[in-house]
C-alpha cells in the first residue's frame, strides 16, 4: 500500500452556511462564523424554500412563500449586524426555491465554494426514511469539504480561542475513498498544532478467508492480535513518508463502527472528526437510509465531522 503525503491546502476562501434560519441552525452558524473570521473568508448565508408544497397550492402561493423567505433573510441578516457577527466578514444572502440538495449543489458551484457548514436535526430510522436528510445529501454529494455540526455537538467553535485544541480524529477503514481524506486530517492537525489521532474499527471477530468454526477460543483471540498487528502495520505503512506536527496516536478498536468510532471520540475529548466518503450517484437514496455509519456519526458526534468525498 502506498504512504499517503499531505499536500493538502488548507486555506478557506468561501464558506456557506446551509440555513433554514431556524434556532436549530444557530449552532452550525456560530461554527461557521467562526472559521470565516479565521480564514478571512467570504461567507455565503443560503436558505431554500422547498416550493413542493407551495407548487401544489399554485403560483400565487410560490411567490408569497418567496417573499416572506427574502423578508426571513434580511431579518436574519440584521440581526448578524446589529450583534456585530458579520463585522470585518464579507458576506452575501442566497435565497433559492426548489429542492434544496439541487439548489445548494447549483450555489456550491457558482460560487465555488471551499466549505458548506451544515447542520443535521439528527432523524433516525422511520423519519429519515420518510423525509431524508438534507445534509447527508450534502456531505454526500458536495464536491468540497463539508463539516456538519450535528445536535449533540457543542454550541461554541474551538476557533473561537474559549479553550485549546484537544486533538482530531481521523477514522479509517483503510479504503481508497478513506486514504485521500488522510492528506486533509494530517494538514489541518499541523496548521492548529494538534494531535491527530488515527482509528481503524475492525469487526468484533475479524475472520479471514480461511477460517473455520471448529477453532477454539483462543484461536479466536490469535485473529485480533493478528487483525490489530496487519492494521498498525498499515497505519506505519499509509504514514511512512508523512510529516506530523506532533506524533500522532494509532488505534486499533474492535467492534461496530459509528459506536466504536463515537466512544473514542468522546473518550479523547476530539475537536474534530475527519472521515472520507466515497463518490455516489444516488445522493438521494442515501439520504433516505436509516443507517449509514457517517450519519450515525454526524447525528452522535459531539464535536463537527469534516467529510471528504474521493
Amino acid at each position: 500500500m502506498e504512504s499517503v503525503a499531505p499536500v493538502v491546502d488548507t486555506r478557506i476562501k468561501s464558506v456557506l452556511i446551509a440555513t433554514d434560519l431556524s434556532k436549530t441552525s444557530d449552532k452550525p452558524l456560530r461554527h461557521a462564523l467562526a472559521i470565516a473570521h479565521h480564514y478571512g473568508a467570504k461567507l455565503y448565508l443560503g436558505h431554500v424554500v422547498y416550493s413542493l408544497g407551495y407548487t401544489m397550492a399554485g403560483t400565487e402561493a410560490v411567490q408569497l412563500a418567496a417573499e416572506a423567505a427574502a423578508r426571513d433573510m434580511e431579518q436574519f441578516r440584521d440581526e448578524l449586524i446589529q450583534n456585530g457577527s458579520l463585522k470585518d466578514l464579507q458576506y452575501e444572502c442566497i435565497v433559492r426555491q426548489g429542492e434544496p440538495w439541487r439548489q445548494l449543489q447549483s450555489i456550491i458551484q457558482e460560487k465555488r465554494i471551499d466549505l458548506v457548514v451544515t447542520g443535521t436535526h439528527g432523524r433516525h430510522a422511520l423519519g429519515k426514511v420518510l423525509l431524508g436528510s438534507v445534509a447527508e445529501q450534502i456531505f454526500r454529494g458536495a464536491d468540497c469539504r463539508v463539516l456538519t455540526v450535528g445536535p449533540c455537538a457543542l454550541q461554541d467553535s474551538p476557533l473561537e480561542k474559549t479553550r485549546p485544541f484537544r486533538c482530531f480524529l481521523f477514522a479509517t477503514d483503510f479504503g481508497r475513498a478513506s486514504l485521500r481524506a488522510l492528506p486533509d486530517a494530517v494538514a489541518f492537525a499541523n496548521q492548529f498544532g494538534v494531535k491527530l489521532i488515527l482509528l481503524h474499527v475492525a469487526p468484533a471477530i475479524p475472520i479471514p478467508e480461511s477460517f473455520h468454526w471448529s477453532r477454539t477460543s483462543n484461536d479466536v483471540r490469535g485473529l485480533r492480535v493478528d487483525a490489530q498487528e496487519a492494521a498498525l502495520k498499515t497505519f506505519e505503512d499509509i504514514t511512512r513518508n508523512t510529516v506530523f506536527s506532533i506524533r500522532p496516536e494509532f488505534q486499533v478498536k474492535f467492534g461496530i463502527t459509528g459506536v466504536t468510532i463515537l466512544q473514542v471520540a468522546h473518550n479523547a475529548g476530539a475537536d474534530l472528526i475527519v472521515m472520507g466518503l466515497n463518490r455516489t450517484r444516488h445522493t438521494d437514496s442515501f439520504s433516505h437510509l436509516p443507517g449509514t455509519i457517517a450519519y450515525q456519526v454526524v447525528c452522535a458526534a459531539r464535536c463537527p465531522v469534516l467529510t471528504i468525498r474521493s
